[in-house]
């Protein structure tokens, strides 16, 4: 397990500088691919958060933008968003008393 930033970025530098020596094309579009995604691998190894997860928390706050597309205020909007999101659990009765 890699704790911090300076040490994932020094692996990768390791790791791309190594997978380079051998001048094999297929491995060397490899490392540009690497390269290019640099941020998004450091900024995982840090908060472990996917490109999933986000995607998915997009697409809740886009249903929110179209069920609140009627209220006259933002903070409807971010309510719908927090009850959309915030995983919520009510305690509703199940059967009439």
């Amino acid at each position: 397990s890699i704790p911090d930033k300076v040490s994932v970025e020094a692996f990768l530098k390791q790791w791309c500088e190594e997978v380079e020596k051998p001048k094999i094309l297929a491995f060397m579009k490899f490392v540009k691919t690497v390269r290019s995604h640099w941020s998004g691998i450091i900024h995982f190894v840090e908060t472990k958060i996917t490109n999933g997860i986000l995607e998915g928390i997009n697409s809740k706050v886009q249903l929110a933008k179209r069920r609140a597309r009627g209220y006259r205020n933002i903070n409807n909007f971010i309510n719908m968003i927090y009850f959309l999101c915030g995983k919520l659990k009510f305690d509703y009765p199940l059967g009439f008393t």
